[in-house]
């Protein structure tokens, strides 16, 4: 049976936050909010976990994984990033954007893309996902909470914990985050091209 913590969206309750980060620390996995829409998530070093989210959204290897930051000096820790890179990070984080980069070895590479050795990173313009990923102190491992078979991810909280209280440790609510999900640009190459237009603009990119 998982656990369910009401987090206000705007000003997140600090005892809950690390209540939050303690159960991912201690190898669990959640569902939180995020500037687009709930996503699961775990720690970056958790096998398990990352085998739990695979079967629920029944992903195979060529799954692009999201690295969740707090800010963009954690995303150049695990994203090879030069300045013509830094300075598109820069004018669209945070926001609704999945980066795809090349990985450092700081990324397990059973995360990392199989050919490409590639990973999507981000960093949310949430409170609840800042406050959490600040708390943690390490980015955590991510994906939109998108079930088999849905045209849309899901939004009502309680409805999530109904379908998956069986399959994750904590629901975080955390207020309606909508159903359009990021939009993915690959930025592993010398130009950037869009992999999937979503709820951030494409202005910083010069597209």
């Amino acid at each position: 049976m998982s656990q369910f913590f009401s987090i206000h969206a705007e000003t997140p309750q600090a005892r809950l936050v690390k209540q939050a980060a303690d159960i991912i620390r201690g190898g669990g996995l959640v569902v939180y909010p995020t500037d687009s829409c709930y996503a699961l998530g775990c720690s970056l070093d958790n096998k398990d976990g990352l085998e739990r989210i695979r079967r629920i959204r029944q992903l195979d290897d060529k799954h692009h994984f999201t690295l969740a930051c707090s800010d963009l000096s954690q995303l150049g820790s695990y994203a090879k990033v030069d300045n013509r890179t830094f300075r598109m990070l820069k004018a669209a984080t945070p926001g609704s954007y999945t980066f795809i980069l090349q990985a450092t070895k700081e990324v397990p590479r059973r995360v990392w893309h199989p050919k490409k050795q590639t990973v999507g990173l981000r960093v949310p313009d949430h409170p609840v996902a800042l406050a959490l990923l600040e708390e943690l102190g390490e980015p955590m491992l991510s994906t939109t909470l998108l079930l088999p078979g849905e045209e849309y991810p899901m939004t009502d909280a309680w409805e999530i914990r109904d379908r998956l209280e069986r399959e994750v440790d904590l629901v975080i609510e955390g207020g309606y985050c909508g159903t359009e999900p990021t939009t993915v640009v690959d930025l592993s190459d010398d130009y950037p091209v869009v992999l999937r237009e979503g709820k951030g603009p494409l202005t910083p990119f010069g597209l």
